[in-house]
């Protein structure tokens, strides 16, 4: 695997025709609910192999406690909650670690299996190819309302339903409609990763923003100023790579908004893209279609109007 193309995971070629798929991700609560908290920190941790179009076997737990503010009863429930997404994905626990820490972390490495044909690669998307998109943007938006006490009880369970939701049937749709290319969209927001992907495989991305795409509230959350910290540095390191074409701000802002357990991004031959997008909504994965690649222009991405 060729480092400079960032793929979400890494792959080690073994026996014939099959690779390993290996990554790791922990991370501080996004959401008060400890059980919670747990599932969704297993989701994000199993999206990386998900995005290469693997199926997650193993995993090991990843825990930093801060020691005299973090109760047992908490921890028991963080470990449920990430058991039970585990067990939901079909995934073996062997074991993990812990260690005393000044801020509370959880998550797991996974390792998982893929036939090296079925590889979803950050380099594989090519011009015409028509871009899906599986779960709805604005979580690192609204998981900052939430410690601002500015999320209704319904907004944060509808947040928390997203985030511990397993890309799995989405991973598996892509595989089986012939798509050439994902990633989740996570740390870096959908504009981060999306340029990763335009980059790697040597395309424009055309974007064609709506307000679909977001999850209620993000937009105007946004224009009231509430971001996370990740969204500015996500504008200040990918700008130079966006036509950003005069978007409200606001709007602008959301698309750079770093995700947590996003959906995938995914590049699909045009002839394929509606009978994919088909599949997805048939296994209830919400689904829309963001643009298409085009020909490498002078920048990454470019965004339009719509």
């Amino acid at each position: 695997m060729d480092h400079a193309t960032l793929d979400d995971a890494g792959v080690f070629a073994f026996g014939r025709g099959k690779a390993l798929v290996q990554t790791v991700d922990f991370f501080t609560p996004v959401v008060d609910d400890p059980y919670d908290f747990g599932q969704i920190a297993a989701a994000n941790s199993l999206s990386d192999v998900y995005a290469m179009g693997g199926s997650p076997i193993t995993a090991l737990a990843l825990l930093c406690v801060p020691q005299d503010l973090i109760g047992p009863d908490v921890l028991r429930e963080i470990l449920r909650g990430g058991q039970d997404k585990m067990r939901e994905a079909g995934v073996s626990i062997l074991g993990g670690h812990s260690v005393t820490d000044p801020e509370l972390k959880f998550g797991y490495s996974v390792t998982g299996v893929v036939q090296r044909k079925h590889l979803l690669l950050n380099s594989a998307a090519r011009p015409s190819d028509r871009l899906l998109l599986t779960k709805s943007l604005g979580t690192g938006i609204l998981s900052t309302a939430i410690k601002q006490e500015r999320l209704e009880a319904s907004q944060v369970r509808r947040l928390t339903r997203q985030m511990a939701t397993l890309n799995r049937r989405a991973s598996e749709a892509a595989v089986e409609f012939g798509a050439r290319a994902a990633t989740d969209v996570t740390g870096f927001g959908l504009l981060g990763h999306a340029a990763q992907l335009a980059d790697a495989s040597g395309v424009t991305l055309k974007l064609r923003p709506e307000r679909r795409w977001f999850l209620p509230r993000v937009i105007d959350l946004a224009q009231a100023g509430v971001m996370p910290g990740g969204l500015k540095r996500n504008r200040e390191f990918y700008a130079e790579r966006i036509a950003e074409s005069g978007l409200p701000d606001p709007m602008l802002n959301a698309l750079y908004d770093p995700q947590t357990s996003g959906g995938l991004l995914i590049a699909v031959p045009a002839r394929r893209a509606a009978a994919l997008a088909r599949a997805l909504a048939r296994r209830r994965v919400w689904v829309v279609e963001v643009g298409e690649a085009v020909a490498r222009g002078p920048r990454s991405i470019e965004l339009a109007a719509s």
